[in-house]
């Protein structure tokens, strides 16, 4: 069975910073897309960003392009979220989800794998 684990959310005051990290584990695939959703309350579910296997670069949402980033550590199976510059409107929980295809997919319903999501607060 997959699992994935996301951690690392929390408060933090508009322009800081966070780094989400979503380890994932009890797969063999040899490729794999990874994504980053979140959900604020009320609103519908959204994709924030997504790295696969087969890309060399990450896709983001306009709305955090030039502020989040992903990166990914193969060893320890893990990638990571960093989120930098940030705004009030990035609250929400924020979720994490694999699927074993390419390239990688804003769709919330192709994806079966998820984390049980972490939640960011951006309040002075």
């Amino acid at each position: 069975q997959v699992q994935i684990v996301e951690s690392g959310g929390g408060l933090v005051q508009p322009g800081g910073s966070l780094r989400l990290s979503c380890t994932a584990s009890g797969f063999t695939w040899d490729y794999y897309s990874i994504a980053w959703f979140r959900q604020a309350p009320g609103k519908e579910r959204e994709g924030v960003s997504c790295i696969s296997s087969r890309d060399t670069d990450t896709y983001n949402i306009e709305s955090v392009e030039g502020r989040f980033t992903m990166s990914r550590d193969e060893a320890k199976n893990t990638v990571y979220l960093q989120m930098n510059s940030l705004k009030p409107e990035d609250t929400a929980v924020y979720f994490c989800a694999a699927e074993n295809f390419t390239p990688c997919r804003h769709v919330a319903e192709l994806y079966d794998h998820w984390g049980q999501g972490t939640p960011v607060t951006v309040s002075s």
